[in-house]
């Protein structure tokens, strides 16, 4: 069962950058599917990007462009790089192992606080 400690966030102007960590306890780590989700205030959590075993990635329509995830499979740990962000994209951004196209597998960490403001 995976466990997940999520790191990076902050808060950041309309336009910042920044980057978010994912250190996942998951044996076999490399052979997985990863993605980080987000939950804003008064919504339903949503994913944000997945990447396979295999560094293919996938993105929501809302990032694309602008957020970039990857992996190092000897660290254990994920990564999102969010470039031009925006106050929409304030959430607790989270990570988990995916099943199938968007399902999280396992519990959920503690998340890491993303505020886009000025």
């Amino acid at each position: 069962q995976v466990q997940v400690v999520e790191s990076g966030g902050g808060l950041v102007q309309p336009g910042g950058s920044l980057r978010l960590s994912c250190a996942a306890s998951l044996s076999f780590f490399s052979l997985y599917t990863m993605g980080w989700y987000r939950q804003a205030p008064g919504k339903q959590r949503e994913l944000v990007a997945t990447i396979t075993k295999t560094s293919t990635s996938n993105y929501a329509d809302s990032v694309k462009g602008r957020f970039t995830i990857s992996r190092d499979n000897a660290k254990n740990t994920v990564y999102l790089q969010m470039n031009s962000l925006k106050p929409e994209d304030t959430a607790v951004y989270y990570c988990n192992r995916v099943a199938g196209l968007a399902t999280p597998v396992g519990p959920w960490g503690q998340g890491t606080q993303v505020t886009v403001s000025s």
